[in-house]
């Protein structure tokens, strides 16, 4: 059966040379006479390949050399509480409140994790647009006393994205990256914390990757757990213990292949086409097709839209899927469709898309 193109919010695609060559290295790696899963990572080979995805992950994102990258496990959504917990300040004397940007799916769970540890200031919220945008910096309204500012620089369930990076001054800036990270080149000096999981533009689902400012360290609270310590996880070398070895592996991989492609900047030109094109065919089909989102926050990884007559969403789905385009789904709290076009979507697939799309209209007009 030959491959489709996965337009899944996540877990999403591996650029196809990467899934090659793991399948190539899977019964034994770099001539260690195991698989990379079944060697210790704590041992010389893994070593290398953990050292080496950082290296090339701190060359595709120029991270500053004062900013710590970890490989944890527990996805983002763990990050929703190791953030607080590692913020918030402990023996020495912390703060009690968090501000929260609420844009949408991502961002409410975020802030109801918050919420068990800190005194949570939602600073800014687009619900009342039904969150299709972004609130202006101009009404932000932060807290005197906040530890961190956190948003959602991409909500993927409704397509919503910031297009620009929020500034709070000396307060530490929070962001759940996981769908935007490694799309387009970012100033990391700009954060003071960044999380992704990296099954959508980094890796395999089992790694998330956290990049913290140093003096951000060491500000654990009291209670948190050994693991959800960020400092000591720096100290240990993300293997306080047994790290996600086989994620890790992919992701080293992955970030090889962006540098293959050019590295962010080139990145950045391809999802702007690529999106470019599918909010056009959207935009173009007299209101068969729409996009609710405010065209200026439009996201370029999850592209959403719904038809003008839901009763023929099913007939799209199963043709779609005939014709090789699969996931389209939306979610199920929203409906409708969602194209997600993380990195390692070819441009070709979203032009497979589009020319459905124009043909579906076409016969059911």
């Amino acid at each position: 059966m030959s491959r489709v193109y996965n337009f899944s919010a996540g877990p999403g695609m591996l650029p196809e040379v990467v899934l090659e060559r793991a399948r190539d290295e899977l019964l034994e790696w770099d001539g260690a006479g195991a698989s990379v899963m079944e060697i210790s990572h704590r041992s010389k080979d893994f070593l290398a390949i953990a050292e080496g995805a950082e290296n090339n992950l701190r060359e595709l994102l120029a991270i500053p050399d004062n900013y710590k990258v970890l490989f944890l496990q527990g996805g983002a959504t763990l990050q929703f509480a190791m953030v607080p917990l590692n913020l918030l300040g402990g023996k020495l004397g912390g703060k009690k409140v968090a501000d929260y940007v609420n844009t949408g799916h991502w961002s409410k769970k975020a802030i109801t994790e918050a919420e068990r540890f800190a005194d949570v200031h939602i600073a800014a919220a687009s619900d009342d647009s039904d969150f299709t945008t972004v609130p202006p910096q101009s009404s932000w309204q932060l807290h005197t006393d906040t530890a961190y500012v956190h948003f959602t620089p991409n909500e993927t369930i409704g397509g919503l994205e910031f297009h620009w990076t929020p500034d709070t001054g000396d307060v530490p800036l929070v962001a759940d990256m996981s769908s935007t990270i490694l799309s387009r080149p970012l100033d990391v000096s700009k954060f003071g914390v960044i999380y992704a999981g990296a099954q959508k533009n980094i890796g395999p689902a089992g790694v998330t990757v956290v990049i913290v400012r140093e003096d951000l360290l060491g500000k654990t609270s009291d209670n948190a757990p050994s693991l959800f310590d960020y400092q000591k996880q720096a100290e240990s070398g993300s293997m306080m213990n047994t790290a996600p070895t086989f994620a890790w592996y992919v992701s080293g991989l992955v970030f090889e292949w962006l540098k293959e492609q050019g590295g962010l900047a080139v990145m950045e030109q391809v999802n702007e086409r690529k999106a470019g094109k599918l909010y056009a065919c959207i935009d173009g089909s007299d209101g068969f097709y729409k996009n609710h989102i405010d065209p200026k926050c439009r996201s370029r990884m999850n592209i959403t839209f719904t038809l003008a007559r839901p009763e023929l969403d099913s007939v799209f789905l199963e043709r779609a899927q005939e014709a090789g385009l699969v996931a389209l789904k939306g979610h199920r709290s929203v409906g409708g469709m969602r194209a997600s076009i993380y990195n390692a979507m070819p441009e070709q697939g979203v032009d497979a898309l589009v020319e459905f799309m124009l043909a579906f209209h076409q016969r059911c007009d």
